[in-house]
């Protein structure tokens, strides 16, 4: 047997030195029940020796390539479907993970592919060029670049934000805090699953079903341990690269220079030893890209996630954020990319600050490079349209520019599954984020307003003048079950038909008990939560270090989170309504439960940007917060 396996290996050896290698087989797997089975010997030996041969090709490449790969263990390819063609794909996956000792070898295994794209794990030149010029363009300076190029995906040393991701100037600001969205997701709503990186392989990754179910996270942020919080990382940026890759695939590019594996056993000395190989690298062209940029696609969650897992001194290295863009991009696929958009020319990194477009936070988001953020697609007549977001996200987003009326944020951002949203002004992403997963639900008295309001104009035949025969009055009190007091009722109907106004004056002033919404606690609908906002940018603060001018040390801008107390009245009331009442500082989300209140003076509102933003999302909130207001630049 082993003499067979031995000359299988040879003449696979002699096919890949062939100028035109042999295509392998496109098959089902194994165990597949669909398709025809192998079925004959010769059939089997045939397949093992283009299998073999694409294993050859792989080993002689990773030999060339890498001098520390020679000594590692050969490992299983898994030859994946793929969508793009030969040129922009990869689908020759590395089993990265280590195998047990006393697990058994497996056969290789085969899925369907539509196309056999190039094994070449280095980026093409044409893909470089391209790649290179969709994100910065034709003309972009060396202060932008250096941007990109000096951006790590590191977290806070300060114990008071240790769960967030440090910024430096700007640029690169948007991928960060996406990342830092879906991070917060798994830490705050999910920390039962940071136990291991990828303990049952999941069909998808942040699965669990969301739930209306009240959830209220822990507000002790420095609670997260180191594993806890690299494991949260590592399914983040798991999780968006899928979602970019349509769920079926994730690319994960990193650097030729540092080998196939990071040495040493303390995060220290790879950090030290990516920085020594990093030293006077820099990204000037596609040429430069081609010649640093190693790409391997994965369609196993698990594997991928191991991946990242083991990347992740890379990802934490100045050429972190690059490298994870650079990974959405190629898991969309380039050529999607450009479909996404509606003016493919512009570069995806704007001039002349070189922020993050809307394009590359939306990918990341929802894994589409659309340009707008309102819902579906807007028709512009004769066959032009623009596109928006078209699927309900885990993380949303809201902007300045919408108070501003520059833009619109459809639901689908402004209602993500996870009260967790990137926030965009001008010129810098923040995060903001609740812990109560009620906070976006409506109250008892909006969802009772909003089915009286159904069954009024259900009967309202005045083409939307609002109001309804006395007939159809009666019906709507019967269909919501009010019971009016005689003299109410009267009043109502003496003029033979019913106007919205007047009767939604009765209902708030009926009491719950007899249909209304009079609420014995004073609230009437009222909303007191607690929202946490997140600003990473630490100016002046690159890698930790102060830097110091003429002897001195320049002020220093810290990552930092700001606690907001929000108040939102009801739709229906006046503003004058906020400073009726004040609810005490232990209550959460919604508050028509029942829970004693006390009437005390109401801080007066303060007012921040920021505060405008949260507008976009609760219409009229009044916002407090202790110390220096909130920034979103």
């Amino acid at each position: 047997m082993a003499d067979q396996e031995e000359e299988d290996l040879k003449m696979a050896l002699r096919m890949s030195m062939q100028n035109t290698p042999p295509e392998p087989k496109r098959s089902k797997p194994r165990d597949a029940t669909v398709g025809a089975p192998v079925s004959s010997p010769e059939d089997c030996r045939r397949l093992q020796r283009e299998l073999m041969a694409a294993a050859a090709e792989k080993r002689m490449k990773d030999a060339k390539n890498a001098s520390s790969a020679s000594n590692s263990p050969a490992s299983s390819p898994v030859i994946a479907k793929s969508s793009e063609s030969a040129s922009k794909g990869r689908v020759l996956e590395a089993k990265h993970a280590p195998v047990p000792s006393n697990s058994s070898v497996s056969s290789p295994k085969v899925e369907e592919s539509s196309d056999f794209a190039s094994k070449e794990a280095n980026l093409g030149k044409e893909e470089a060029n391209q790649l290179f010029s969709m994100l910065f363009g034709t003309e972009v300076s060396r202060d932008i670049l250096a941007q990109w190029s000096n951006q790590g995906i590191r977290f806070s040393s300060d114990p008071e934000t240790s769960m967030g991701l440090v910024q430096h100037e700007g640029g690169p600001c948007g991928v960060l805090a996406t990342i830092q969205a879906f991070v917060l997701k798994y830490l705050l709503f999910f920390p039962d699953e940071l136990g291991k990186v990828a303990p049952n392989a999941p069909p998808s990754l942040g699965s669990r079903s969301f739930s209306r179910k009240r959830y209220v996270a822990t507000n002790n942020f420095a609670s997260p341990t180191e594993d806890a919080k690299a494991r949260a990382l590592v399914k983040s940026m798991g999780e968006i690269l899928f979602l970019c890759g349509s769920n079926k695939r994730a690319v994960i590019a990193t650097l030729t220079t540092i080998g196939h594996d990071i040495g040493g056993s303390e995060d220290r000395h790879k950090d030290e030893v990516l920085a020594k190989a990093l030293e006077g690298l820099s990204i000037e062209s596609g040429s430069d890209l081609q010649k640093v940029i190693r790409v391997d696609t994965y369609v196993s969650h698990a594997t991928a996630l191991h991946r990242l897992e083991s990347l992740l001194p890379v990802f934490r290295s100045r050429m972190g954020a690059m490298l994870f863009l650079i990974s959405a991009l190629l898991s969309r696929g380039l050529d999607s990319v450009q479909a996404d958009r509606d003016d493919p020319s512009l570069p995806l990194v704007t001039a002349p600050f070189g922020h993050a477009s809307q394009e590359i936070v939306n990918l990341l988001l929802c894994g589409q490079a659309v340009a707008n953020v309102f819902d579906g697609r807007m028709d512009l007549g004769g066959g032009m349209f623009l596109k928006g977001i078209s699927t309900n996200v885990e993380v949303g987003f809201l902007t300045l520019l919408e108070s501003l009326n520059f833009c619109k944020v459809g639901q689908h951002l402004k209602c993500p599954k996870w009260p967790i949203w990137v926030v965009g002004s001008e010129s810098h992403y923040t995060v903001l984020f609740a812990l109560d997963t009620t906070v976006q639900d409506e109250n008892e008295l909006e969802e009772r307003e909003s089915h009286i309001r159904k069954a009024f104009d259900a009967q309202d035949q005045s083409g939307g003048g609002g109001f309804i025969t006395v007939e159809g009055f009666h019906h709507v009190l019967r269909e919501t079950n009010i019971n009016l007091p005689r003299d109410k009722l009267d009043h109502l109907c003496n003029t033979g038909f019913i106007v919205w106004s007047e009767f939604w004056q009765v209902i708030l002033d009926l009491d719950k008990s007899l249909g209304g919404l009079k609420d014995s606690t004073g609230l009437m609908g009222k909303k007191v939560f607690d929202l946490y906002h997140f600003n990473g940018i630490a100016k002046s603060d690159l890698n930790g270090g102060q830097i110091i001018f003429g002897g001195e040390t320049p002020p220093v801008q810290r990552p930092r989170l700001t606690k907001l107390r929000v108040s939102v009245p009801p739709r229906w009331t006046p503003e004058e309504f906020m400073a009726d009442v004040s609810v005490s500082s232990g209550s959460g989300g919604n508050e028509a439960s029942g829970k004693e209140t006390e009437v005390t003076k109401p801080e007066p509102p303060q007012h921040a940007p920021l505060v405008d933003c949260i507008r976009t999302r609760w219409p009229r909130a009044v916002c407090n917060w202790i110390g220096d207001p909130p920034s979103i630049v």
